[in-house]
């Protein structure tokens, strides 16, 4: 689906802002249960760091590999009722999550929630740049906010519902499932009217910045390059930070659960105030200060006591997650003809280096600490000064292009 030329200024249709944030809130607060679930299942099932690595691994390659393919094709072929079909895998994952008796079924059901997820996004992310009405970062920030609220409150859920009664209480988790299918098929009517109203449209005219093919590869590889910066450290912190607590201060696992909430939810905030800003004051110099910006406090969380722990956790989630709606829309910017594919590519890319950043993690923490891989992930914000290589897109010209 085109990009269509705005030809006056217009407020974004926040009901559906409102309703797509509040569908990946949903969405995103079922796949954070699995990693919310982790010291339970390393309990049961006396896993190693590196099964539990493993385990994200399947999860996020599930969710990965599908999102470029998905969104390259409903970029030629839009699916409004896609995202209620994708929440099936998920219910379906959840359920056999709940009732998973050994390890091979656990990753089996945490690759059906990939699944979920990989047709989940890419469209979603459509929808909040077609609701937008020129405020991109605004709309996508919104629609992220959503997700990182929900992966926020999972943690909190998992310690209230799940830890304290057992594996078979995740099913409650599929109320929260079936009421994503409500909300979705909401949007799923209004991106259909919105589908009718373009097919009758006789004049789409799509706006491409003047850029060398050159410079939109160098600055989609940037891009990239700053995406694994960002997924590797927070994949340190979804995945571990839970044990990292409990092995340095000696927390409980519902105390360990509430330091991660800390985090993902200063996630979440953050999350908004990057796309406000993003939309203000370039997107350009968000993704640079985020990334880059985090690198102080990271360097420093490794050997801070547990109170400056919970306040230097705060700090990163708030300065790391600002990046990610200036980068996806900054790519979107810069292919404007290919939406879904762009948004499937970034979201894929994040989850998959997150997948591989766990495994990695998990590995490496069998055979060191898990004090060391805090250590070692606290450089990694340090690689955000590549961010000053990309084009200030604001100042970029633009051109008309059927």
């Amino acid at each position: 689906m085109s990009t269509i030329k705005n030809t006056g200024a217009q407020k974004p249709v926040y009901a559906i802002l409102i309703a797509i944030s509040v569908a990946h809130l949903l969405n995103d607060l079922l796949q954070a249960v699995i990693p919310a679930i982790y010291p339970k299942l390393e309990a049961k099932y006396h896993l190693t760091f590196a099964q539990v690595g493993m385990i994200t691994l399947c999860y996020q390659l599930a969710a990965s590999i599908f999102q470029p393919v998905v969104g390259a094709y409903t970029d030629k072929n839009p699916k409004p009722y896609s995202q209620i079909f994708g929440m099936l895998f998920t219910m379906a994952g959840i359920a056999l999550l709940a009732y998973a008796p050994n390890y091979e079924l656990i990753l089996v059901a945490v690759i059906l929630v990939g699944i979920g997820s990989s047709i989940f996004h890419p469209e979603s992310s459509r929808v909040a740049f077609m609701a937008s009405n020129g405020r991109r970062s605004f709309a996508q920030s919104v629609f992220q906010i959503g997700g990182n609220t929900g992966t926020a409150l999972a943690p909190l859920l998992i310690a209230w519902i799940v830890l304290p009664n057992g594996q078979l209480y995740i099913l409650w988790f599929l109320g929260f499932a079936i009421l994503a299918q409500i909300v979705l098929g909401y949007i799923a009517k209004w991106y259909n009217d919105k589908l009718k109203v373009a097919s009758r449209s006789t004049k789409k005219v799509i706006q491409v910045p003047d850029l060398s093919a050159f410079k939109i590869n160098s600055a989609i590889t940037i891009l990239l390059v700053l995406i694994f910066s960002k997924y590797f450290y927070v994949a340190s912190i979804t995945s571990y930070f839970q044990f990292y607590t409990m092995d340095k201060f000696g927390l409980n696992e519902v105390q360990a659960q509430v330091y991660l909430f800390y985090f993902l939810i200063s996630v979440a905030v953050g999350t908004l105030l990057g796309g406000i800003f993003g939309d203000r004051f370039g997107r350009k110099y968000v993704i640079w200060f985020s990334v880059l910006g985090a690198a102080p406090f990271t360097l420093a969380l490794p050997y801070v006591d547990l109170h400056l722990t919970g306040i230097l956790i705060v700090i990163i989630g708030l300065i790391i997650s600002s990046a990610f709606p200036s980068i996806l829309v900054y790519a979107q910017e810069l292919l404007p003809k290919k939406l879904g594919m762009v948004s499937g590519l970034f979201y894929g890319f994040a989850f998959g280096m997150g997948g591989v950043g766990s495994a990695v993690l998990g590995i490496w923490a069998d055979a060191t600490s898990i004090e060391h891989i805090y250590n070692i992930c606290s450089y990694l914000p340090l690689i955000g000064v590549i961010a000053y290589f990309l084009p200030n897109m604001k100042k970029v010209k633009y051109k008309d292009a059927e």
